[in-house]
């Protein structure tokens, strides 16, 4: 393992790191503003330059950048390298609109390698060990980033993608590796191949789960580590601020998602002020990359809801909470706010349900409704499934503080994912 994988982050202190962040978010800003046409537009518009950063503080003073920002310079107009030092290019879905383009110089990609192998290694995994990657590979920034930074760490990849379960259970009963990275979701479904193959899966190689890509709760964390007797622990990332590795969750504390500092420097805001909260409180994620060449990003709005907490097995490193909220995963029903997570924290501690469920979002007169349909484990009686549904209604009533309808089905009955789960589906005319 070379130096920097995940030297610094144990022995930096404070100091050190504040004096870096402040080095290179200057850098960041002035990269920024004289190679990006968009962050020169933003910067006179609210009336700063780079040379106005003379403290970590100052940060505040310039503008956020959105998703709608990157969709609207489509496709490399964010780019602040000339087209012949891109390396690599990755790009989001694009499901609700033109996707999001990112681009890499040789240097970002070594960069990535580096907190990716430094999170992989924080979460358990040593040279040596075999890494099963089952998040998609192609634009998606899942795959490859995982691949690398575990290849850089001197672990042995099986670059396995999604889809294919049943040969995935097959590949890990085989070549036996010791961690496998995965979304939360696709986690669930291979526990449910496993069982229907009749392999015990408490009896894989499995050691380490590194589950990212999507919120998860702490019951489904239990409920994994439970089927599968393995440390369950949580990735961040997002393409636009790199791809996985931006924050990961350390094997010895599990207790919230260090943040590679020295590369991304966190801020959380009030979503409706916009104002800069404390340390503590909760509200949206920002982030600024600090190294980035090809696309230096300024205060991006991550739409993630979260807080920041001081470091614990990375002291110099700051932790944000587990995400178990977006802001664009709010459904507001009947004036009160829900979150699919607090739906999932219900079903999973009710006897009888599967952990996979959907929300269906409907009309009922004039008014919005929301179902709840949740899978029924095998064997479940038809009194059970109805007591889970009263049980399930109940808890969402006393909980959430709204009436939802509850729809038990049959096992296998919802789609299942290989990457993102889509949880909501809107049927509202």
């Amino acid at each position: 393992m070379t130096p920097t994988t995940a030297d610094l982050a144990e022995t930096v202190s404070a100091d050190e790191l504040a004096a870096l962040q402040l080095e290179r978010l200057q850098w960041t800003l002035r990269h920024a503003y004289e190679n990006v046409p968009l962050y020169r537009k933003k910067f006179a518009e609210a009336g700063v330059h780079p040379d106005d950063c003379r403290e970590l503080g100052d940060l505040a003073k310039f503008p956020f950048t959105t998703k709608a920002d990157l969709r609207e310079s489509y496709p490399f107009g964010m780019f602040a390298v000339p087209q012949d030092q891109i390396r690599r290019l990755h790009a989001s879905s694009g499901t609700t609109g033109k996707p999001t383009v990112v681009g890499y110089t040789e240097d970002d990609l070594d960069t990535w390698a580096t907190v990716m192998a430094r999170s992989i290694h924080a979460a358990g995994g040593r040279p040596g060990h075999k890494v099963h990657v089952a998040y998609g590979y192609g634009l998606f920034t899942g795959g490859l980033g995982a691949h690398y930074g575990a290849e850089k760490l001197g672990c042995t990849v099986i670059p396995a993608s999604g889809g294919m379960t049943a040969r995935q259970v097959q590949l890990i009963t085989d070549f036996k590796p010791e961690i496998i990275m995965i979304t939360p979701s696709y986690m669930l479904t291979l526990l449910d191949e496993f069982e229907r193959q009749g392999v015990d899966p408490r009896a894989s190689s499995l050691k380490v789960g590194i589950f990212g890509a999507e919120p998860w709760t702490e019951q489904m964390r239990s409920e994994i580590e439970e089927r599968f007797a393995l440390d369950a622990v949580d990735i961040y990332g997002l393409s636009e601020v790199m791809g996985p590795g931006v924050a990961q969750e350390c094997a010895e504390t599990k207790d919230g998602l260090h943040i590679w500092e020295d590369h991304f420097f966190p801020e959380v805001i009030d979503p409706f002020t916009e104002q800069v909260l404390p340390e503590g409180e909760r509200g949206e994620l920002l982030f600024t990359s600090l190294t980035k060449q090809a696309l230096p990003i300024i205060r991006y709005r991550t739409r993630d809801l979260t807080r920041l907490l001081p470091g614990t097995a990375r002291p110099a490193f700051r932790r944000m909470e587990k995400v178990t909220g977006r802001s664009d995963d709010l459904i507001i029903l009947r004036g009160v706010n829900v979150f699919p997570t607090q739906i999932e924290e219900i079903v999973l501690r009710t006897e009888g349900l599967s952990p996979h469920f959907q929300l269906v979002r409907s009309t009922r007169g004039r008014l919005d409704h929301l179902t709840v349909r949740v899978e029924a484990r095998a064997g479940t009686t038809a009194d059970a499934r109805t007591a889970a549904a009263a049980a399930v209604a109940a808890g969402v009533k006393d909980g959430v503080g709204v009436s939802v309808s509850v729809e038990v089905v049959d096992p296998d009955t919802l789609e299942r994912s290989l990457g993102k789960m889509r949880r909501v589906l809107d049927e509202r005319s």
